[in-house]
């Protein structure tokens, strides 16, 4: 099964998973977000539901993931480009979108104020 990581890091965590990359160290897939706060911007509910849809998938069409979800393909379309953007999704060379992971790690943590 081919996991991804979603998780909190700051840009010096980034550079140094990339350093580590770099030196043959395996890191895994990960998307990582610059806080808690851009992590639930990004994974909104109903975006959170497209990515529950589209994993272990394979390449769909945007219309198909608005029937998988059951909602308004405009709307489907906004939110597939938002994921886009953010590197959590990607196009697939047949232009269709896949988010080519079978599951889900969440990974940050809360800390006392």
């Amino acid at each position: 099964m081919k996991t991804v990581t979603l998780s909190v890091a700051d840009r010096d965590a980034v550079t140094a998973r990339a350093l580590e990359a770099f030196s043959g160290q395996a890191q895994g897939a990960q998307v990582s977000f610059a806080s808690v706060g851009t992590l639930w911007k990004i994974l909104a509910p109903k975006r959170w539901d497209i990515l529950k849809a589209m994993t272990g998938a394979g390449p769909l069409s945007i219309r198909k993931v608005a029937r998988l979800v059951n909602r308004d393909i405009k709307a489907v379309h906004r939110d597939i480009h938002l994921l886009l953007d953010a590197g959590v999704i990607e196009r697939a060379d047949t232009g269709k979108v896949e988010f080519p992971y079978d599951r889900v790690h969440v990974d940050f943590m809360l800390d006392a104020a």
